[in-house]
């Protein structure tokens, strides 16, 4: 397979890795004839192999060794650790740090349902979020990239052994990057929730440092591929903008801190920052849908009446992709897989069956159902389509034939 296409792929898998790891995680409540305990080892193992600098003694992936220790040195900084991007050695961080906020959503949602592979994913969550607080050391910088990718793409070699440029990219004040600071914040502030009883004082830390990143990213708005097109487009350049990573990061910090002036940005915002628009996208690039589902909870709990517009795109975002009344942006193949115009389909797949299933979960609670015109979307319904995909996913089942 060629490098371009072989990057490709495996791009699409570990940015999707997360959500599809949690599909993984419900076998027990979407049952299956397929062994999901076995393919979540090795959904949340695909990490360990994705690891940068020096791995640790518990690293399970054995032929992989210790590599690109001396990122940041160009700039003075210690930027080792995190995730390699695919199959590249590059460190790009706006990918890197969705995968670190899905990945923590995950586990807040879904955690009791992984077993022994809890703490697996909790050790993924960290290896990711220990390099989120080093590029986010000196405030009002992030740094965003470690890596040249023209170079490295030109060059098929394991990190261990890699020569290419390993250049640093930073954002600051004069080179803004809202979306990739504010899903930064977000990362920072989802994984808070994940250590709050597990390491109080490692979860203070990462929330701290989560609104430190977001108010950079309000106070200097501007996408960072924008600042920097030349080194990240056009592998993860923003095209949705930015303004969704802002109210992202202002709804995980929320979340976290429960503080008053996160609730009333995200309120005070929600028209400015267009929550109500693409209602059915959501992956590294556009968090629309995430925000509205999983703001939708507390409406759901009873306890956010302010936030009932976010329900209703929630709801809308759920009518759009039912089968039979789906949008014109989302088909289904004639076996029932969900499809969107556009490279990287699985992503798609695996980031809305997620949403489907943590959506079905807070219905649940609350005794509710979907009303969709003349169709009444129902928890079930819901965890019933999330398993079809994942069927097709795991097998080349009828579900993806004709």
């Amino acid at each position: 397979m060629a490098r371009k296409s072989l990057t490709t792929s495996l791009r699409n898998l570990r940015v999707t890795a997360v959500p599809f790891l949690v599909l993984l995680s419900l076998h027990a409540v979407i049952g299956s004839g397929h062994d999901y305990h076995d393919a979540l080892r090795k959904s949340i193992l695909f990490f360990e192999g994705q690891r940068s600098g020096k791995l640790p003694p518990d690293q399970r992936v054995k032929w992989r060794r210790d590599s690109a220790l001396h990122d940041g040195s160009t700039v003075g900084r210690d930027l080792t650790g995190g995730y390699y991007d695919a199959g590249d050695n590059i460190k790009f961080g706006f990918p890197m740090a969705f995968t670190t906020t899905l990945l923590s959503w995950s586990i807040i949602d879904f955690g009791r349902n992984m077993g022994p592979e809890l703490k697996n994913a909790v050790k993924a969550v960290k290896w990711a979020t220990d390099y989120l607080l080093k590029v986010t050391a000196v405030p009002d910088v992030v740094y965003v990239q470690v890596g040249d990718a023209y170079s490295d793409h030109n060059c098929w070699e394991r990190p261990e052994d890699m020569d290419t440029l390993r250049s640093a990219y930073k954002i600051d004040g004069s080179h803004p990057g809202s979306d990739v600071a504010g899903e930064t914040a977000a990362a920072l502030a989802a994984a808070s929730i994940v250590f709050r009883s597990r390491d109080p004082a490692y979860s203070r830390l990462l929330l701290n440092r989560a609104a430190r990143v977001f108010d950079f990213a309000d106070r200097h708005r501007g996408a960072y591929s924008g600042s920097l097109r030349s080194a990240v487009c056009p592998f993860y350049c923003d095209v949705n903008g930015y303004q969704d990573e802002l109210l992202w990061g202002a709804v995980w910090l929320h979340k976290a801190s429960r503080r008053r002036r996160y609730r009333e940005y995200v309120v005070k915002n929600e028209v400015i920052l267009h929550a109500g628009d693409t209602i059915n996208e959501f992956g590294w690039d556009n968090k629309h849908a995430g925000i509205n589902v999983l703001i939708s909870k507390e409406v759901l709990m009873g306890r956010a009446e302010y936030f009932e517009s976010f329900k209703q795109n929630a709801d809308d975002f759920i009518c759009s992709i039912l089968p039979g009344i789906s949008h014109p942006q989302v088909q289904y193949s004639p076996g029932g897989l969900i499809f969107k115009a556009g490279g990287s389909n699985m992503q798609h797949v695996t980031s809305l069956s997620f949403l489907l299933l943590a959506y079905s979960s807070y219905l649940s609670h609350a005794n509710k159902v979907v009303p969709c015109g003349e169709t009444t979307a129902s928890p079930a319904l819901l965890k019933q389509l999330a398993k079809r995909q994942v069927t097709s996913i795991l097998s080349c089942s009828p579900l993806t034939r004709e």
